[in-house]
């Protein structure tokens, strides 16, 4: 009864049952607050909002996830405030996507968690002042990255940065989740490295940014790594036609990260072959 009596109070009284600790009806109206959050006006909203960022942190997390799409300057000292107190990664989400771009200049080094610098990157992108640290990010995010910037990047450091991200998915040790959803969901038999994400979204980029001749070349010598997993005598005894899809995808791909590695141009391997087929086939 005391549920129902909750979701048919107006929205000012259940605001204040939240915020009154003391009413005893704060899970309940926390439930219908988020029940009826986007049905309602922004004024309410944006009391719910800051009531919301005075709680604890599942509370304060719910209000940066909608802080990111409904952004007002209003929050702006308040998210300053718990950003200095608490360095939490959600508030940092909000900093990053709607703060003024001095102050993320100015603060850039306090970004550290996943990829916030690569979504400052992009937030920058159109300052000429700024400029990409490559070592803050993957080689992919580092390629999306420049594109995003209107920069170009050149047919060596392209070739460079692809078989890097070759060899990085070919010491992970369960490669199948690097795989792109597009590869996951289709029955095709073979496998090679543009199958992979990170490699897709790179040639994809890459060629967008005008490196169509390293695109070319790296397309000719995966073409051969199909060719030369077909003879992989773990290849041989898989069973494509029956089973679940997605236990041949997560085979196939540790058993492709062996001819990968072997078929590396030398510049860009860490370890002898005999050193790798030890150690991580």
């Amino acid at each position: 009864m005391r549920t129902n009596l909750i979701k048919n109070a107006p929205i000012a009284t259940v605001i204040g049952n939240y915020i009154n600790k003391q009413s005893g009806r704060v899970v309940d109206s926390r439930r219908d607050i988020q029940r009826r959050f986007f049905g309602l006006d922004w004024t309410d909203q944006k009391t719910i909002l800051s009531a919301f960022l005075e709680a604890g942190k599942t509370d304060r997390d719910w209000a940066y996830k909608q802080l990111l799409d409904l952004w007002d300057a209003c929050f702006q000292e308040k998210i300053q405030e718990l950003w200095d107190t608490y360095h939490e990664e959600k508030c940092g989400w909000v900093i990053i996507r709607h703060f003024p771009s001095d102050y993320l200049k100015e603060h850039i080094d306090e970004f550290n968690e996943g990829r916030d610098y690569y979504f400052i990157c992009r937030r920058l992108a159109s300052d000429a002042d700024f400029v990409i640290r490559k070592d803050k990010l993957d080689k992919k995010d580092y390629i999306m990255a420049m594109y995003h910037a209107g920069k170009h990047i050149s047919d060596e450091e392209a070739t460079d940065l692809l078989f890097e991200i070759v060899r990085d998915i070919t010491f992970v040790s369960e490669p199948a989740f690097e795989l792109s959803r597009k590869y996951m969901s289709e029955r095709d038999e073979l496998i090679g490295a543009s199958d992979f994400t990170n490699v897709s979204i790179a040639l994809y980029y890459l060629k967008l940014m005008g490196n169509k001749e390293v695109v070319d070349a790296f397309r000719k010598w995966d073409a051969k790594i199909e060719k030369i997993v077909c003879l992989c005598e773990d290849f041989k005894t898989l069973d494509y036609k029956t089973g679940p899809l997605y236990e041949y995808k997560f085979h196939l791909a540790k058993i492709v990260r062996k001819p990968l590695y072997l078929a590396l141009p030398a510049k860009y391997k860490t370890m002898t072959d005999d050193e790798y087929c030890h150690h991580h086939v």
